[in-house]
């Protein structure tokens, strides 16, 4: 029997061309889609999936409340709480802490290679499977100033020698090699290229090295025991969450753990910042999955739609098959057998697009090919077929349904008195169900658009416009101010601990006159050159003066929107000159009152900023502002200038408006992944559309020839057969523009505190666009069909 389905299926198939093609085009495209859907999610669903005891790794998270504000989660925690959680929470096979910002330069012999490394306790390799290829894990980690290499490093150090046991310089402390271990697998959040022993760390000067409040430095794992209850543990960490907040006066502090496997994917609902590696958003990856059910759905309407267009003819051979017998189940098996037959025909050519587009996915963004590579992979494969019966047998079930369903006396009837709904022709419902998704996904991709311009051009209180922010890397600001001073086209330069207005934040406890008043607020170090260069309002005051390393820190200009969050009037700035306030236990005195600006990126609302004064080893970002119209030659020069400096790193200079580009590059990608899907759901309705015109046309052939005798025009045959497609069109305009505006104006936007308004023009370019390709389709045949010298189809019938 399923032969014979088979055998039917390819003769329908061949006998009907055109609309083989249109279902095998419009569900392979979509297919397509779903295939790099498929591949993606599998990849963030495989991170640390290496790792033996997966199912039992946690990450301690520490959840910062202050009185009035929202709780914010950060994915690090203090190492007062991880030595603590150590010494006294049962049920914990091990402990392991992890430090950022070991790095700078490590030098073997007369090689130099820049580093980027962590610092990691003992227990580090209890927990993680990263296997060592030489060196005991037991004590790699152990002493002092030891230090585990990837095979990657060790061979840019020491070529294929032995690495054991040699020593080797980083920054002014000298290391010994105890292991090299394998190359970290891509799928890994973690990613280092050499661990330093924690007891190195722990000889840092930093005062709040062992601050409970110090949530931001390290990163707390563990390994639950076998059996061990995690609500008897999140009870433990909520005691030692009590005692240390006994010992802050600024916001509450609380422990919490998440799971490893939702580190990267997470599920849990849970937003967390401050990550140490790798993240994607889940909204976003949801909004992904759903964007590509809606293409294939689309696709699926196709071939339900044309399948049912076919009815007329279709019904007689189903009335045969009962009269011979055949039952419902059997007619049901014919159509989902034929469906999935199409779908895995489909199939075949989306996985050809899904090579090309794989490249060109990868290729968005230089963080979506650091995280994924889509690789093929059993399951993978096993998931493109699945996906490709599923497909078939979704476009199939409603036809098979519908044709199932069709007794004897049906099939002397026309398919057009054939409903699936009460008093909705089905081929209609579905055409507009379409057109529908393309105007919404082109309207999405034009207001997505509209709104990331608006955030990339937005007037964030300062000027970025002609200005290089070279990144330090540890070198000395004078000497690189000395060798860049000397270029014609650099006509100013300032340094900075950070960039501001890309979402880059640092924090500091600030007191006023008692710890009633005491906040948390946004900082920067900067010094006496830039807020002239970046061209800041000085309300009040006046600008630093150059401070030397030596000198102790006394003064701070800040915004005037911090002047009521400490009882100061933000009406008269004058009046705030010399109150002092008191930052990470320095007294400091404002100097000056500036205007609010945006510190973080434009999604937020602006927030008060304290500006510090930096020294010139202050580390951090030079800016330069460029005079010239030769930037390529301009850019060399400043390349020459850095290597006077250092030949060790590479030049890492970008210009700020392209900084401010990349800051939201988050949206730039999902609206170019949008508007290729809208493209792909305008082609596949548009097929489909033409599909139907098509058979419209020709059942109609006779009729329109008939009206001709009589004396119809071109224009009103043209008019009469595309009026129904227009009113359809209308519909569902009607149905998306409005759906549109309010998804956006009051869920999407709605979070956004400088979000631009969604135009009445932005929709009805939309709804123009759509109605051009509709057109196009509808009158290609329409007129082709209105031209048709009546006594050849006269004649011939």
């Amino acid at each position: 029997m399923i032969y014979s389905y088979i055998k039917t299926c390819f003769r329908t198939l061949l006998r009907h061309k055109l609309f083989t093609m249109i279902n095998i085009i419009g569900l392979s495209v979509s297919m397509a889609v779903g295939l790099l859907v498929i591949a993606f999610v599998f990849d963030l669903a495989s991170y640390d999936d290496f790792h033996e005891n997966n199912g039992k790794i946690y990450r301690v998270i520490s959840t910062f409340q202050q009185k009035g504000q929202k709780p914010v989660n950060y994915a690090s925690a203090s190492l007062a709480a991880g030595r603590k959680i150590r010494e006294t929470v049962s049920g914990i096979d091990h402990v392991t802490i992890l430090r950022p910002g070991f790095g700078e330069n490590i030098l073997a012999g007369e090689k130099t290679v820049p580093l980027n490394g962590l610092f990691a306790d003992e227990s580090f390799f209890n927990i993680f499977t990263f296997p060592l290829l030489q060196g005991d894990p037991a004590t790699a980690l152990k002493k002092p100033y030891t230090l585990v290499l990837t095979e990657k490093t060790s061979k840019k150090l020491f070529g294929s020698a032995n690495a054991l046991g040699r020593s080797v310089k980083v920054g002014s402390d000298n290391y010994v090699v105890t292991g090299v271990m394998k190359d970290i697998p891509k799928l890994s959040h973690l990613r280092f290229e050499a661990l330093a022993s924690f007891a190195s760390a722990d000889k840092s000067r930093d005062p709040d090295f062992l601050s409970w409040k110090n949530i931001y430095q390290n990163y707390v794992y563990i390994s639950v025991a076998e059996k061990s209850d995690l609500r008897t543990i999140q009870a433990s960490l909520n005691g030692i969450s009590h005692a240390g907040n006994l010992t802050v006066d600024v916001g509450q502090i609380f422990l919490g753990v998440q799971q490893l496997k939702q580190i990267v994917f997470n599920s849990s609902g849970i937003s967390v910042t401050n990550e140490l590696g790798p993240v994607m958003n889940t909204l976003a990856i949801w909004v992904l999955i759903g964007l590509a059910v809606l293409v294939i759905l689309s696709a699926c309407f196709n071939y339900t739609n044309l399948s049912i267009a076919r009815s007329l003819r279709r019904t007689r051979e189903v009335g045969v098959r009962k009269m011979s017998g055949a039952l419902t189940r059997h007619v049901i098996a014919q159509f989902l057998v034929e469906s999935v037959i199409i779908s895995l025909l489909s199939l075949t050519l989306a996985f050809l697009l899904f090579l090309l587009l794989r490249r060109e996915f990868l290729a968005l963004d230089f963080s979506i090919e650091n995280m994924v590579s889509l690789k093929l992979s059993p399951i993978v494969s096993l998931g493109f077929v699945a996906l490709g019966i599923f497909v078939g047998i979704l476009a199939g079930i409603t036809p098979a349904i519908f044709f199932s369903r069709i007794d004897l006396a049906t099939v002397l009837k026309t398919s057009s008195s054939l409903r699936l709904f009460r008093h909705i022709n089905p081929r209609k419902a579905l055409i507009v169900s379409q057109y529908t998704l393309s105007i919404t996904f082109i309207a999405t991709t034009i207001i997505g658009y509209g709104q990331y311009r608006n955030f990339v051009d937005f007037d964030l209180g300062f000027n970025t416009k002609n200005k290089l922010n070279i990144k330090l890397q540890g070198n000395n600001a004078e000497l690189l101010i000395k060798e860049l001073s000397e270029l014609p086209q650099v006509s100013s330069l300032s340094q900075s601990m950070l960039v501001m207005g890309l979402g880059n934040i640092y924090t500091g406890q600030v007191k006023h006159k008692s710890s009633s008043d005491s906040a948390m607020v946004w900082m920067n170090f900067i010094d006496s050159q830039y807020l002239k260069m970046h061209g800041h309002t000085l309300l009040a005051g006046e600008d630093f003066t150059p401070r030397s390393d030596q000198a102790e820190e006394s003064e701070i200009i800040v915004t005037r929107q911090l002047l009521p969050k400490f009882g100061m009037d933000e009406k008269e700035p004058g009046k705030a000159l010399g109150e002092v306030l008191n930052i990470e236990g320095k007294n400091l005195a404002i100097i000056g009152v500036i205007e609010d600006f945006h510190y973080e990126t434009v999604e937020d609302q602006v927030e008060p900023v304290i500006l510090r004064n930096i020294t010139r080893n202050g580390g951090g970002y030079l800016t330069a502002r460029i005079e010239t119209e030769d930037w390529p030659q301009t850019l060399d020069a400043v390349e020459n200038a850095w290597q006077k400096v250092d030949k060790t790193h590479p030049l890492e200079a970008t210009l700020y408006d392209d900084q401010i580009e990349k800051a939201y590059s988050p949206f730039s990608i999902m609206i170019k992944i949008i508007g290729f899907l809208a493209f792909l759901t305008v082609c596949i309705a548009s097929l489909g559309l033409f599909g139907m015109v098509v058979f419209t046309t020709e059942t109609r052939l006779k009729e329109i020839s008939i009206r001709k005798v009589l004396g119809a025009s071109e224009s009103s045959l043209i008019l009469l057969l595309s009026r129904n497609f227009l009113v359809m069109l209308l519909l569902a305009a009607l149905i998306a523009l409005p759906a549109t505006y309010f998804f956006f104006d009051k869920i999407v936007l709605v979070n956004f505190a400088y979000r631009k308004a969604v135009s009445a023009s932005e929709l009805l370019i939309s709804l123009f666009l759509v109605v051009v390709l509709a057109f196009a389709m509808i009158g290609s045949q329409t007129f082709k069909t209105a031209r048709t010298n009546p006594s050849k189809v006269l004649k011939a019938d």
